[in-house]
């Protein structure tokens, strides 16, 4: 095959960062490994195409999915002959994620996509770059739904803050097990038999640490906590409780405080747009550890993602509520803007995927184990605020319809609504973490995803088969029951305020765990 006549990869355009400089050109010979993204199988006769499966509540097994909706091994083999011809390895193949993973220099891989590859430097940091779009041979144009890896910039950001003194002794701050207490978390279950997945882009965890924590709480035996490799990233201390060791410990900590029979399984992955998609497809997709819930505690403005991650990510965190996973994840810590450079208002991804329960942020004030006031988190302009608001990118959900979410502040139009949930995030009335020997206080919403995550691990081993894709059950059915959450109604997050019902600051509050568990064993858990 030729491959001589090119076209554009759709959604592939790429910028350098604002206010980044191109400092030169690449050593020809650098070492590189992309991330390619395969079509989904047609779906078999009598059997429902993926998106409607999902729509409808149903749920198939990994192997189910493979065989149905997984990457068809013929179109591998058209991608295997482009990569040869262009002296490019095929590495790993996964059918399950519809992605294969291509080894090889520099300049085979800038003649391959036809991109012009350069070094760029942002924040003292060297980046990979390319601006424009990747092109690939029209043979392919059918098959391959996104190229990852070329532009090798930190694709996103924590989601945790200090507390202004972040010292335990001297900030108001709580435990996880606190926290769990005030929701009113199931206490007659603890994760036993599930497998929390957490993913992160880069610090690590030590056990010594782990221990020191753990112990504090009189939790014994310690969680089970294993680190697996994701693209060749590893569980990797810095040493720097600034940095994203804190981020992992925080993820860690609060998911085994709440669910400490649960296992915890973190896959560590480059913080780039190919390693942090390969994370999710792996830790959804798990045939060995099979993780029923996500948490997430990284992301970044719509704005600073292609068209084609926005959608081969979407299209991920769908094929795992297809399999039964409920995905976590963060909404954001700079309020209504998400921190974006023309200070318009954005939501943060990947929170604003339509199959991602969005954790927003509050400001908790606990009075012995009871909640004595609760507000949205909001310490701007100094501070932090938790993100919120209205996608440019994701329609209005159906399982929205009926939320009143407000037109965007920026264009009045309609669009999926985050968060969808809340909890406590506000450094101010933060967690306290043990990270790089030392212990301290930390907010953000990067704790609310992992304090969902374990509340989801409690409903999953209480009700006996994992609640899954949890958004339409909790719109249409658990939140509209009584006393399911704690509504916040006071508070914003710069453009978006708090009401009754669902908001754009808050979602539809923060939980009362017992009662959501009772609310889903009397509804059912399929996500119809």
């Amino acid at each position: 095959m030729a491959f001589d006549k090119y076209v554009k990869l759709p959604g592939s355009e790429r910028q350098p960062v604002p206010g980044a400089a191109k400092t030169g050109v690449l050593d020809p010979n650098e070492p590189m490994h992309v991330t390619v993204v395969l079509r989904e199988r047609p779906a078999p006769k009598n059997q429902p195409s993926l998106a409607e499966l999902v729509a409808k509540g149903g749920r198939v097994s990994r192997d189910e999915y493979a065989a149905q909706y997984g990457a068809d091994p013929k179109d591998v083999q058209e991608v295997e002959k482009f990569a040869h011809a262009h002296g490019l390895k095929v590495g790993q193949v996964n059918l399950l994620a519809r992605t294969v993973s291509l080894a090889g220099c520099c300049s085979a891989f800038a003649k391959a996509f036809q991109v012009d590859l350069a070094t760029y430097q942002y924040e003292g940091r060297a980046y990979r770059g390319r601006s424009g779009a990747v092109n690939i041979p029209a043979e392919l144009s059918d098959i391959v739904r996104g190229v990852h890896g070329l532009d090798n910039r930190p694709q996103a950001k924590t989601h945790f803050r200090m507390a202004t003194d972040a010292s335990a002794a001297a900030a108001t701050s709580y435990t996880a097990v606190q926290i769990a207490h005030a929701y009113n978390f199931p206490t007659s279950v603890n994760g036993k038999g599930q497998t929390i997945a957490i993913v992160e882009l880069g610090g690590g965890y030590t056990q010594s640490d782990l221990n020191t924590y753990f112990s504090s709480l009189g939790i014994a035996p310690v969680p089970s906590v294993t680190a697996v490799s994701v693209d060749a990233a590893t569980n990797q201390p810095t040493g720097d409780p600034n940095g994203p060791d804190t981020e992992v410990m925080l993820d860690i900590e609060v998911a085994g405080a709440v669910a400490p029979g649960a296992k915890i399984v973190v896959y560590f992955a480059p913080n780039t747009d190919a390693g942090f998609l390969d994370a999710i497809n792996q830790a959804a997709m798990d045939k060995t550890h099979k993780p029923s819930v996500i948490s997430i505690s990284w992301g970044g403005p719509e704005s600073s993602w292609t068209a084609q991650s926005l959608q081969n990510y979407n299209s991920a965190l769908q094929a795992a509520a297809a399999v039964g996973v409920t995905v976590c994840v963060a909404s954001g810590d700079n309020g209504s803007t998400d921190g974006s450079s023309d200070g318009s208002d954005q939501v943060d991804f990947p929170a604003s995927s339509p199959y991602s329960l969005a954790c927003g942020g509050t400001s908790l004030d606990i009075s012995g184990s009871a909640i004595a006031s609760e507000v949205v988190w909001n310490d701007l302009p100094n501070g932090g605020a938790t993100g919120g608001g209205v996608s440019a990118t994701f329609p209005l959900p159906s399982y929205q319809a009926n939320a009143k979410v407000p037109p965007s502040a920026n264009s009045g139009g309609a669009g999926r609504g985050v968060p969808d949930v809340a909890g406590d995030a506000d450094p101010q009335t933060g967690y306290v973490v043990q990270a790089d020997g030392s212990q301290f206080v930390v907010g953000g919403t990067s704790a609310v995803a992992p304090l969902w995550a374990g509340l989801v691990a409690l409903f999953n081993q209480m009700i006996g088969t994992p609640v899954g894709y949890l958004n339409p059950n909790l719109y249409q059915k658990v939140a509209l029951a009584s006393g399911t959450f704690n509504d916040i109604t006071s508070g914003d997050n710069g453009d978006y305020k708090a009401g009754p019902g669902w908001d754009a600051c808050s979602g539809w509050g923060s939980p009362n765990g017992a009662a959501i568990l009772q609310s889903l064993t009397s509804v059912g858990t399929s996500g119809s």
